[in-house]
């Protein structure tokens, strides 16, 4: 009889508003599926196409131009193209809103600089050609392929530096529920976002630059949110229920009741960001555009992940652990 009560109450602390919680764990393979069909079709476009690089990273040129009227991309592309053996990396237009003015930025693969004989024959050419456009040379520079690798390996070192911090966090604030284990999977969780990012920009042929590590930085952060709040959540539903529960039970239960909150933070923040790309659109704002659209992605990526990878992969982690002692 006292064994039914027992079983009764602790059946009616997994409920979720008279529901039971639902079953995160139980979907495991599908989330992982997802996942792994996702990164499996970014190997693929990364063998087919490449990753582009921004001249930031690889070295080259850059010429800015401001001019007014409309322009035909691909006869303006092709005439600069014939002017240069280096080829042309990105060749985009934007809007200077403080000056009212059209720009044009063409850049330019290669380690050697742009002589200002090239620059000149270039901008003459130019207007030459599109004589009502009236263009004008407004900014050129360079960057040395050296300065440009040292750049890359020191925005990897700061995301490796963030993530071994992250584990080292979740790894002291939650003793109670297997630190160590937690920071392990969170920080899978977050190479998992910052995958996701990454096989975005070669799908999407996006040249990888500085927007990108502010992205992967800033979801590295965002994500690492998400998860704390899921972390947090079971480490108290596993003191109510007793700490000879079912872990996955209690995940079950934790990650229900904080799915609510997690999801609605998450669209209020994706609102934002698509307002703020929706605005880059209207404008012409490239270098806003190269930024809010991954940040869409790496937001719902950084959501899904915390509920439906770290969690399930923190259980699995407790579970064989329990089965080995």
């Amino acid at each position: 009889m006292a064994s039914n009560i027992k079983k009764k109450t602790l059946e009616e602390k997994l409920l979720v508003r008279g529901k039971k919680a639902k079953n995160f764990i139980g979907s495991r393979k599908i989330f992982f599926g997802i996942s792994l069909a996702i990164i499996c079709i970014g190997i693929i476009c990364n063998f087919i196409f490449g990753t582009t690089m921004d001249i930031q990273f690889t070295g080259g040129s850059m010429i800015k131009y401001s001019y007014s009227g409309t322009l035909d991309d691909a006869k303006l592309k092709s005439l600069v193209q014939e002017k240069t053996p280096d080829d042309i990396v990105t060749f985009s237009d934007s809007k200077d809103l403080v000056n009212n003015k059209n720009v044009l930025t063409v850049q330019f693969s290669g380690n050697n600089t742009i002589s200002t004989d090239l620059q000149k024959n270039i901008t003459d050419s130019i207007q030459k050609q599109f004589p009502d456009n009236k263009f004008n040379l407004e900014q050129s520079s360079s960057v040395d392929a050296t300065m440009g690798t040292s750049f890359l390996w020191k925005c990897i070192v700061a995301v490796l530096f963030a993530g071994a911090l992250m584990v080292l966090y979740v790894t002291l604030r939650f003793k109670k529920i297997g630190g160590l284990s937690a920071g392990v999977m969170g920080l899978v969780a977050l190479f998992h976002d910052i995958a996701i990012i990454y096989f975005f920009y070669v799908i999407f042929r996006m040249p990888i630059d500085s927007s990108f590590m502010a992205v992967a930085l800033m979801i590295l952060g965002y994500s690492l949110n998400d998860t704390v709040v899921v972390y947090d959540r079971v480490r108290e539903e596993r003191r109510n229920l007793g700490y000879k529960a079912d872990i996955a039970d209690v995940f079950n239960l934790a990650a229900t009741k904080v799915m609510r909150r997690t999801i609605i933070t998450s669209i209020t923040t994706i609102t934002a960001v698509v307002i703020v790309y929706v605005v880059a659109v209207i404008y012409n704002l490239d270098s806003v555009k190269a930024f809010a659209l991954p940040m869409i992605v790496g937001l719902v990526s950084g959501c899904y992940s915390s509920l439906c990878i770290a969690g399930p992969l923190w259980v699995m982690w407790k579970k064989r652990a329990k089965k080995d002692k």
